[in-house]
């Protein structure tokens, strides 16, 4: 299937590849088809493009990648929306927010994306703590040591 991205232009990706979110995500809930496309020469970060609109896309990335004490436990109600059956299903990113220099970009680690690769669908899951910030600022040893 080919596809319109925001960042990589026509892009084909495998209808088994879409990820399907139920109730869309905050502030897109009209949006409920999304496909985990890699950067090229980029092994830390990755894009999140809606399948239905080129226009909408997120920078995401692995939070263990980058904060070595991240932590998510999901409740029962999510892991029953997402049937998770098993932990190694699961992919927990964080949307970024890129600012210019790079240095001042941050992650979102109070509300991470949630996705059972078994079953192609996903969620984003808004921790109910003050443990983790809307706005956290990227290592950079992190990145530097990731991309040599």
């Amino acid at each position: 299937m080919l596809i319109q991205t925001k960042y990589l232009g026509d892009t084909e990706i495998s209808t088994d590849k879409i990820i399907t979110f139920q109730s869309g995500l905050p502030g897109f809930e009209d949006e409920h088809q999304f496909v985990l496309l890699n950067i090229p020469d980029n092994v830390v970060f990755q894009i999140l493009q809606s399948v239905q609109s080129a226009a909408l896309a997120f920078f995401v990335v692995n939070p263990y990648l980058l904060f070595d004490e991240y932590s998510v436990e999901l409740n029962e109600h999510a892991i029953q929306a997402l049937n998770i059956n098993n932990e190694q299903d699961v992919v927990v990113l964080a949307v970024m927010t890129l600012k210019d220099p790079f240095s001042k970009s941050t992650v979102n680690l109070k509300a991470p994306i949630i996705i059972n690769q078994t079953n192609q669908s996903g969620k984003q899951y808004i921790l109910n703590d003050d443990t983790y910030s809307l706005r956290a600022k990227i290592p950079q040893h992190k990145i530097e040591s990731r991309v040599k």
